[in-house]
């Protein structure tokens, strides 16, 4: 057993003070080849530093040889030291046999530094010079994916599934395809790539992009099935709890809905959108305590969440809680940014317990915002004709009727008041 050897089996048992050794033996006698391989196995083993010295030991002998100039690179870049890697990737010309490989990795470096348009330009120049380079039509996929710019992505992810190319870089590129399309909206012409993908290697970030593009499609039968499947491999899966859910709740199965929300919540407390989605199914299941509960969690995680405040006001005045309405509007009004819903909800809860002075600022609050919603013109109107004020109700009145000239309730208070 030779020295790299050695240090490499002292490495493997933790022996570092050994594996120092050996590996300044290889530095002071060890052969060329001997410095390349261990080089090779400690980036490997993640020793980077030690790696590029003896990459460097052996660019001092051997000048000339691009493919430790382009390691070397590489190993910069892993290190941080971008500059260097630049300096590196400089001196390999355009009439090197390692030029290409030198754009690709010197495009790495641009696009992790934000410079995609450097990048791109440096890809496609490898791309004129190996036209039938899978790595590079892989690398462009993932750059356009990068930018968002899903369509450029597939015709490159499309062009290595016509190569025969179905898993790079350890990524499936069926997969890949699917997540362009469906990232640019191809919803439906994505999911039988993610079929293949599946059909290739089950993978549960794949199924779960599988279920989340048939919701997205309204294909809901599907969606529960891939979402149902990644439960069974993965429970902690989280993100596949809500799209259960909401699949089905689209199949009109309110039980199951709440069970798999139920099931997520119980793996993550602390999901407020979760928690307020269990909240509306069990309003739909009429069970109006359990869905108070899961309101009042969702504000207590988010004290400033204002889709589950606005719902359980809603809930409150169904049920005639008008207290509870002006507590949790008030709330909202005195933190600033209300939204109108709060001054609406207010109005009506004033209204109900004969604070009508209050009521009416509320109202007039509203009024900017609702002036062209018919359940609000229809309470404010109503609300003012029980005020007294004639001149104002009838404006509301007229708006109303406008909206829906044929409706004989508008029609009738119109004309009644135009008689008084």
């Amino acid at each position: 057993m030779n020295a790299a050897e050695q240090m490499l089996k002292f490495l493997q048992e933790d022996n570092i003070l050994e594996a120092e050794k050996q590996l300044q033996k290889v530095k002071r006698n060890g052969t060329d080849e001997e410095k390349f391989w261990l080089a090779e196995e400690l980036t490997k083993y993640g020793y980077l530093r030690e790696a590029k010295d003896l990459y460097e030991s052996l660019l001092n002998m051997y000048p000339e040889e691009s493919e430790l100039t382009l390691r070397l690179a590489e190993l910069s870049i892993e290190l941080n030291e971008d500059e260097q890697a630049y300096a590196y990737l400089e001196t390999i010309k355009p009439d090197d046999p390692n030029y290409a490989a030198a754009l690709l990795v010197e495009a790495d470096l641009y696009q992790m530094q934000g410079l995609y348009e450097v990048s791109e330009h440096k890809l496609l120049h490898a791309k004129e010079l190996l036209p039938k380079e899978p790595v590079i039509d892989f690398a462009l996929g993932e750059l356009y994916m990068t930018q968002g710019r899903f369509l450029e992505a597939s015709r490159y992810y499309t062009s290595l599934i016509d190569k025969n190319e179905y898993e790079f870089a350890g990524m499936n590129v069926y997969a890949r395809m699917a997540e362009a399309l469906s990232a640019g909206g191809a919803f439906e012409d994505a999911l039988p790539f993610y079929q293949k993908a599946l059909d290739h290697k089950l993978d549960v970030d794949t199924l779960f992009g599988y279920g989340l593009t048939a919701f997205q499609v309204g294909q809901y039968p599907l969606a529960i099935q891939a979402l149902k499947q990644l439960r069974e491999l993965d429970q902690n899966y989280l993100s596949l709890y809500l799209y259960l859910a909401k699949s089905f709740e689209h199949e009109e199965r309110l039980d199951e809905a709440l069970e798999a929300a139920q099931a997520g919540i119980e793996l993550d407390e602390f999901n407020k959108d979760l928690i307020f989605y269990a909240g509306k199914i069990s309003l739909k299941l009429g069970d109006e305590g359990k869905a108070e509960h899961y309101f009042r969690h969702a504000l207590a995680l988010d004290p400033e969440f204002i889709e589950a405040a606005t719902t359980l006001n809603k809930l409150f005045l169904h049920q005639e809680r008008y207290e509870d309405v002006l507590e949790i509007a008030e709330q909202f009004i005195q933190g600033g940014g209300v939204d109108p819903q709060f001054y609406w909800d207010s109005a009506i809860s004033f209204q109900y317990t004969e604070n009508y002075k209050e009521a009416l600022k509320q109202y007039e609050l509203a009024y900017n915002d609702f002036k062209n919603n018919q359940d609000f013109l229809k309470d404010y109107g109503y609300f003012l004709l029980e005020e007294g004020k004639k001149a104002e109700a009838i404006k509301l009145f007229k708006r109303l009727a406008k909206k829906e000239p044929t409706n004989e309730e508008w029609l009738s208070i119109l004309e009644r008041l135009d008689e008084e």
